[in-house]
């Protein structure tokens, strides 16, 4: 018998040489152009550190429809949660929406977004969530190469997204807000569905781990009804989660 031909890894992509702002971000969504998937369930292990020292500890469910549109569903039993959905936050408790405000999620963006939607769109959101698109320098980070843009080298107080060299996703956010200088990190990358899942998300405010986010229970492309992300539906749109309005897809 012929002997077999040794089995050939995939193809590793080549690593992108870019030297702006709006060329990382049409890398970003080229390279995974076609295969990102669209809608992603999970649910999030969320432990909340306290100033007394302490810290709290809640699971939360959350689905995406990308881009664009995120609900995080912080108590199932009460109905509480936020919406992000046509560049608007929506905080709902005990099934009533108690605040709603123009905001776009940065993480959103950057995180998945950008793989969802024309680069020339993430790019005009980016420029108006503050982010400078002509400062950009090379890291490293975790031990592995990135591009930062927003900053130049140095420089960590400027509000600035880094993204992996070779995988051409986002890992690191770092900015200025009420709290402090917030140092946001997706770690611990999955494949998923032709695209990519950072299963934990750590926060530190001030030096300080503030929150850390655990995904387990992820699906990619699953259906999910449009009336999940809809404001004036969130106690009554098909829920992905069984038992909460809807069986679970």
């Amino acid at each position: 018998m012929p002997t077999p031909a040794p089995v050939q890894p995939p193809p590793q992509p080549a690593v992108v040489t870019v030297n702006s702002g709006p060329a990382l971000i049409q890398a970003m969504h080229d390279r995974y152009a076609n295969r990102w998937y669209r809608t992603l369930t999970f649910t999030q292990k969320t432990t909340v550190a306290l100033p007394s020292g302490g810290q709290i500890v809640q699971t939360w469910y959350e689905a995406a429809a990308l881009p664009g549109a995120l609900r995080i569903d912080t108590d199932l039993s009460s109905k509480g949660g936020v919406l992000y959905a046509h560049d608007s936050s929506y905080t709902f408790n005990a099934g009533k929406l108690v605040s709603s405000d123009a905001r776009i999620n940065d993480l959103l963006v950057l995180g998945f977004d950008v793989y969802a939607q024309s680069a020339a769109k993430t790019e005009a959101v980016l420029r108006r969530l503050g982010f400078d698109l002509s400062r950009m320098h090379e890291a490293t980070w975790q031990e592995r190469p990135v591009y930062v843009v927003g900053a130049l080298r140095g420089d960590t107080t400027s509000k600035q997204f880094w993204v992996d060299r070779e995988r051409l996703l986002f890992v690191r956010m770092l900015e200025n807000g009420r709290q402090g200088h917030t140092d946001t990190r997706f770690n611990s990358y999955a494949q998923y569905g032709g695209g990519w899942v950072a299963t934990q998300v750590v926060q530190l405010v001030n030096g300080k781990r503030r929150l850390v986010e655990q995904y387990t229970g992820v699906r990619t492309d699953v259906p999910l009804s449009p009336a999940l992300f809809d404001p004036s539906k969130w106690t009554t749109a098909p829920h992905w989660v069984a038992g909460t309005g809807g069986s679970r897809r």
